[in-house]
Formats: structure tokens, sequence, C-alpha cells
């Protein structure tokens, strides 16, 4: 049980970060709340799954973006265009901004069209996606305590 609990929050933070509409944090303060799993490995496992679906994000950018005219393309082009404005705003800080909804995912894509250096994308994604996870597992661990 407790292993599926930590595969479905992994899974979950993935799938958000790329193409569906999904809230890992519901998840998360669920697993919070059901308080048979650790805190600690709980933000981590929901940090990279989320970082790694903004790398599959990069990716598109970097690399697919002659199909985002295709209905499958995860990211519209007004999407595309808000992302665009807040990494000409910010520069490459504002993929510390990754987690902001509506903003993060084209924010993402963003980043390969603009061939931001992946390390330095990395690094920054993380970051954010990471301080929002601990953030978000704090607040459930004092609604639930």
């Amino acid at each position: 049980m407790e292993t599926a609990g930590y595969v479905s929050l992994f899974v979950l933070a993935f799938a958000a970060a790329t193409i569906l509409p999904l809230s890992s944090e519901a998840v998360l303060s669920a697993l919070v709340a059901s308080d048979g799993f650790d805190l600690s490995r709980m933000i981590a496992i929901a940090s990279l799954g989320n970082t790694l679906g903004a790398c599959v994000n990069w990716a598109l950018g970097r690399y697919c973006l002659r199909w985002q005219e295709k209905r499958w393309f995860p990211i519209s082009t007004a999407g595309l265009e808000r992302g665009t404005k807040w990494f000409r705003r910010y520069g490459l800080f504002a993929l510390l901004f990754s987690w902001v909804p509506i903003v993060g995912d084209p924010l993402t894509v963003v980043a390969g069209i603009f061939r931001v250096r992946f390390i330095w994308f990395l690094l920054l994604v993380a970051a954010g996606k990471t301080a929002r996870y601990i953030v978000v597992a704090a607040i459930a661990e004092k609604a639930f305590a």
C-alpha cells in the first residue's frame, strides 16, 4: 500500500507537469493527512516527478516546436505567448516560477524554444518545484495535525 501511494504521487506529479490538468498537490496533501508516509520522501518523489515532467516540456520546446499546430501538442499558442512574456520579463530566473498554474508549463516549453542550457533549466525548475512542495506539505501537515 505504501509503495502504491509513492508511485501514484510520482506519476501524478509527472503528468501534472506535462499535458494533463491535474493537481499533484491534492494527492500530496492526502498522503500527508493519512500519516503513513515519510514527509521527506513524499516531497522528494513529488519534486522529482514534477521536474521530470517539466523536462518533457523543455524537450518539446527544444525539438518538437514544428508540431505546435497539432491538436495533441500540450501547450496552446496563447500559453506559449504567456510563457514567452514571463521569460522575456524575468529572464532565466523565471524558471523558478515553473510551478505557477497556467504560466508554469508554457514557461518550461519556452525555455526549450529559447535553448536554455539544460543544466540551468534543471536546477532552477527543480528548486522552484521543490520549494512549492515543501510549502504544500507544511501547510497540509499543520492542517491535519
